[in-house]
């Protein structure tokens, strides 16, 4: 089993920036993929960003290109979404997750692993 442990989330102001933080524990060497997905209320839960645990391949919604940064730190196995220029519209509870190959990334249920979710609020 992979527990993943969430943290940064907060309230900023639009325009400004924040980090997430995923800390993967467990057989992390089944987990190929790490992955960011957002659901705001009363809406589907969408795609936002993915990594590939090695090689650092990555994968972004068009909502947000140019704007989030997904990493990992293999020493730390740890996965960071970088949110810069935030809009208001970003505003949602983030949600990373992990999956074992490099498949169906952009659809949630393919993953295996979901962390808690940490909530992003983005002021006006």
């Amino acid at each position: 089993q992979v527990q993943l442990v969430e943290s940064g989330g907060g309230l900023v102001q639009a325009g400004g920036s924040l980090r997430l933080s995923c800390a993967a524990s467990g057989r992390t060497q089944s987990n190929y993929v790490m992955g960011w997905f957002r659901q705001a209320p009363g809406k589907e839960r969408e795609f936002v960003a993915a990594i590939t645990w090695i090689g650092g391949s990555t994968y972004y919604a068009a909502s947000v290109k140019g704007r989030f940064t997904a990493s990992v730190d293999n020493a730390k196995n740890t996965l960071y979404l970088q949110m810069n220029s935030l809009k208001s519209e970003d505003t949602a509870v983030y949600y990373c997750a992990a999956k074992s190959f490099a498949s169906a990334i952009l659809i949630a249920t393919s993953y295996d692993y979901w962390g808690q979710g940490t909530q992003v609020t983005v002021s006006s």
